[in-house]
Formats: C-alpha cells, sequence, structure tokens
C-alpha cells in the first residue's frame, strides 16, 4: 500500500503531474468533441449542397 501512495505521491510532485494529466484529458475529449461536432455540419452543409444541386437539374 505504501508503494502506490509512493507512486501518487509522484516524490513530491504529485500536484504538477495529475494537474497535467487531467489538463491533457480535458484538452482531447474538448478536441474529440469539437472535431465530432465539425464534422456533423460538413456532413450537413454537404447534404444540403447536394439537395440543392439535384433540385436546380
Amino acid at each position: 500500500m505504501s508503494e502506490l501512495m509512493e507512486f501518487l505521491s509522484m516524490g513530491g510532485y504529485a500536484f504538477f503531474v495529475w494537474s497535467s494529466y487531467g489538463l491533457t484529458t480535458i484538452i482531447l475529449l474538448a478536441v474529440v468533441f469539437w472535431s465530432s461536432r465539425q464534422l456533423k455540419q460538413s456532413r450537413t452543409q454537404a447534404f444540403r449542397r447536394a439537395l440543392q444541386h439535384r433540385n436546380k437539374q
């Protein structure tokens, strides 16, 4: 158990290490969310353009 606590304390740098991991995770999740949202918008735009092009013919 003491080995786990020693690992989690990261030699006194736990705050910096774990906050870095947390911030990185938050940023990566935001990128995934933003990318999926942009993909959905792009697909919607492409679908609308295809419909407009089809209606003109």
